[in-house]
């Protein structure tokens, strides 16, 4: 072939598989008809295959799903919000997550997770550490790393589309309470203002009233999280005062007690559900209709390994919200 000739395109060439939508189900319809812009649901990221027939319509692989999946994703009725997870790993660039902004439409949330670096006081002893395994962690708590490499490229890339950054603290030594409890709240003090935050815990004993008063004065909401060793949301909810759950975010990760590598293997590939958690499920319906109640914004986001797919999960928990709901909180 010549210079001049045409050159044929190549796989390489090609533009990415377009995600084609699930066909949309009538009754998701009528329920998303039924709830209040104020609260968002979903799921905690979208790159699942075991989603193809629920939320996907054709069959695509993990990586697709997570380059070019949301615009497929926010079709979904009752998907108006959905965790990146991949930041708690590694922070990405405000180019990469601009991209993501651009897939959905202009009313779509985004709750990110700060990189962990910020929320372990030493590093586990996991492979995946390498050489840092079971060293002290020099960025815990750092204000200045987290503005610049959390914060900063998180709020570029998303723009109105952020719906908050989560700072999400593993169950490992973070100190006693209260020396835990000063250290975060002189951190959360000296974040860029202006910016959604919160706060996850996974250390039941960190849970105290000094917490929740921290929170509340640096302006910073809790996370209430349905997670294997913490108290259910409706106990966490007791602790917390007002002001640090306006907005109010829940997590729904897992059934009390489970861990997570156990409900990881029995529910994959996460296509369907398993173990319905009914006690979990009206306990989170019954605390977002009374923050709608009060006027209080909802973010509530829905793991596989709450029942085994999030995607019914959160069909099943719209519906038990929406017919909390009186009608005429409904327009």
């Amino acid at each position: 072939m010549s210079d001049s000739e045409p050159k044929q395109a190549t796989l390489f060439d090609l533009p990415p598989q377009r995600v084609e939508p699930a066909e949309t189900r009538p009754e998701y319809v009528e329920i998303a008809s039924r709830l209040p812009a104020s609260i968002r649901l979903g799921g905690m990221t979208w790159s699942f295959p075991g989603w193809i027939g629920s939320v996907y319509g054709v069959s695509v692989t993990e990586k697709q799903l997570a380059s070019h999946g949301l615009t497929a994703y926010s079709k979904h009725p009752l998907l108006r919000a959905v965790e990146i997870d991949r930041t708690y790993y590694e922070p990405l660039p405000a180019e990469t997550l601009r991209v993501f902004a651009d897939q959905v439409p202009d009313d779509f949330h985004f709750f990110v997770k700060a990189h962990e670096d910020c929320c372990v006081l030493g590093f586990p002893m996991h492979a995946r550490y390498g050489r840092k395994r079971g060293q002290h962690n020099p960025r815990f708590l750092d204000p200045e790393y987290a503005a610049a490499a959390v914060v900063a490229p998180i709020v570029e890339g998303l723009g109105h589309k952020l719906g908050g950054i989560l700072f999400q603290f593993p169950p490992l030594d973070l100190g006693t309470p209260k020396a835990f409890t000063d250290r975060l709240h002189s951190f959360l003090s000296r974040l860029p203002k202006g910016v959604p935050y919160a706060v996850e815990l996974r250390n039941p004993s960190l849970l105290t009233p000094n917490y929740g008063a921290a929170l509340e004065d640096a302006g910073v909401v809790h996370c209430h999280n349905a997670w294997g060793a913490m108290p259910g949301v409706l106990s966490q909810v007791r602790i917390i005062p007002p002001r640090a759950r306006r907005p109010l975010v829940i997590r729904w990760l897992m059934q009390q007690g489970d861990r997570y590598e156990d409900a990881e293997a029995r529910y994959a590939p996460f296509h369907r559900l398993v173990d319905e958690d009914v006690t979990t499920r009206n306990g989170i319906a019954d605390l977002v209709v009374k923050a709608h109640q009060h006027q209080v914004p909802v973010l509530a986001l829905v793991d596989n390994k709450a029942e085994g797919s999030a995607p019914y999960s959160i069909a099943l928990l719209a519906r038990a919200i929406a017919d909390r709901l009186p009608p005429q909180s409904n327009a």
